[in-house]
């Protein structure tokens, strides 16, 4: 099914972009939460009337992503874990760990919205992603240190 997008989507398109898309993902997600159209030419009028809205809307959703992109790098991010003698965690740092972090010091990161690339088992420096908005994303460090 030919959608035309009225928000951006990450790994789909940007606003105003036509999209094939499978009709139920279209039906269940999109339509529901008013993130696209039918293609079809009443639509097609139906959003040239309300694109200037949209893109502010955007530009908003931008502006909260670069000030949460500010706010993470105004923390630290360290956790204090028990380690053996080789400086192996008894277990991993999770993303739900993470996020629960970033939500104690009031910064609201959505689940998909963060990347850990490499699973963080030992003590030290490892590096996650957090990626709110489309083509904004940073590199943050995360400490772990023995209890």
């Amino acid at each position: 099914m030919k959608v035309i997008l009225t928000t951006n989507i990450k790994k789909l398109g940007k606003i105003g972009d036509l999209v094939n898309v499978k009709d139920g993902f279209a039906r269940n997600y999109l339509f529901p939460n008013k993130m696209a159209l039918r293609n079809n030419k009443k639509n097609l009028s139906y959003y040239d009337g309300i694109k200037d809205k949209m893109m502010e809307k955007e530009k908003e959703k931008l502006n909260d992503a670069k000030k949460l992109i500010d706010n993470i790098s105004n923390i630290k991010i360290v956790f204090k874990k028990e380690a053996d003698e080789k400086d192996q965690l008894y277990g991993s740092i999770s993303k739900k760990e993470i996020l629960e972090f970033l939500n104690i010091n009031n910064i609201k990161v959505k689940s998909d919205d963060l990347l850990i690339r490499q699973p963080i088992k030992s003590l030290g420096e490892h590096e996650i992603e957090i990626n709110p908005y489309v083509d904004v994303s940073k590199i943050f460090k995360i400490f772990v240190n023995k209890n």
